[in-house]
């Protein structure tokens, strides 16, 4: 095989297979459906997980613990890499974390952690603060911005009971 082979096949506007136009084509006929069984009839659709019958691989595979579908995508960021990034007294958002690289993909919140030393004045604004992070902040000459967002969830709604006594 020679390189000059390599993309011989490869053509850039390939026409479109034009199915069930006669023999002469090539895909006359039964148009490329094959002789008789069920995907041979119009109107036959198959999901792409059936598998013939048996078990699905998606329930085959073992499921362990809650997933919680609904619940806030948190992306979390340490104060020594906001120590690193910027320069001081500069205005520290989502959009400009996104801009920078640092944090990445779609999330509902940003969280502010404690991690690392902040030795620059910076003007925070996230959704959440861990409260080493927010201490660290403070100490260094910064501002603390609590965006607003999703509230969090009190851990537990439910009232004590009261005894009844008579």
């Amino acid at each position: 095989m020679n390189l000059a082979d390599v993309h011989q096949a490869v053509t850039k506007h390939r026409k479109r297979k034009r199915i069930g136009r006669g023999p002469g084509s090539g895909h006359g006929k039964t148009a490329g459906r094959g002789h008789k069984g069920q995907a041979s009839r119009s109107g036959w659709s198959c999901s792409p997980a059936f598998e013939g019958g048996r078990m699905p691989l998606a329930r085959r595979i073992p499921k362990r613990g809650f997933h919680n579908r609904f619940a806030p995508v948190v992306a979390e960021i340490n104060v020594g890499v906001l120590d690193k990034a910027f320069q001081p007294n500069q205005e520290v958002t989502p959009e400009t974390l996104r801009e920078k690289g640092l944090v990445k993909g779609a999330f509902d919140m940003l969280k502010i952690l404690g991690d690392g030393p902040l030795t620059k004045p910076l003007h925070v604004a996230a959704h959440r603060f861990t409260q080493s992070a927010r201490e660290k902040i403070q100490q260094a000459g910064g501002q603390v911005h609590i965006l607003p967002g999703p509230k969090p969830v009190p851990k537990n709604k439910m009232k004590p009971k009261t005894s009844k006594t008579s």
